[in-house]
């Protein structure tokens, strides 16, 4: 437990990590698995998250850059989170990490 009077700085390693945890509304798989999140920067208790979706049409963007917002404001030292979802470069499936495949192939999603 930290000491009291000592703030905890938020790292991106501590963002990343949180954002595992945000999962994609229709698999259970994690943004970070589906390679959605394509950068963090942390600078001065404001976190940043730079992301995508599987396609411009998704119905879940506001949902799912909601629940990234509210988990990166949980990580202890950030007192804002913004999320920024681009489109550019275009998301493909080549971003899924080995787990997200494995979770997707249990969920029967094949490539």
């Amino acid at each position: 437990m930290p000491s009291a009077g000592r703030s905890r700085v938020p790292t991106e390693a501590l963002v990343w990590d949180a954002l595992g945890r945000v999962t994609d509304p229709e698999y259970p798989v994690s943004i970070v698995d589906l390679g959605l999140v394509y950068g963090v920067a942390v600078r001065d208790g404001v976190a940043e998250v730079r992301m995508t979706l599987t396609s411009i049409g998704c119905p879940a963007i506001d949902m799912i850059a909601e629940d990234v917002r509210a988990v990166v404001a949980g990580v202890p030292g950030v007192r804002e989170a913004r999320v920024d979802v681009v489109w550019s470069p275009a998301w493909t499936k080549e971003r899924i990490t080995d787990e997200g495949r494995r979770l997707l192939a249990l969920h029967g999603v094949v490539d």
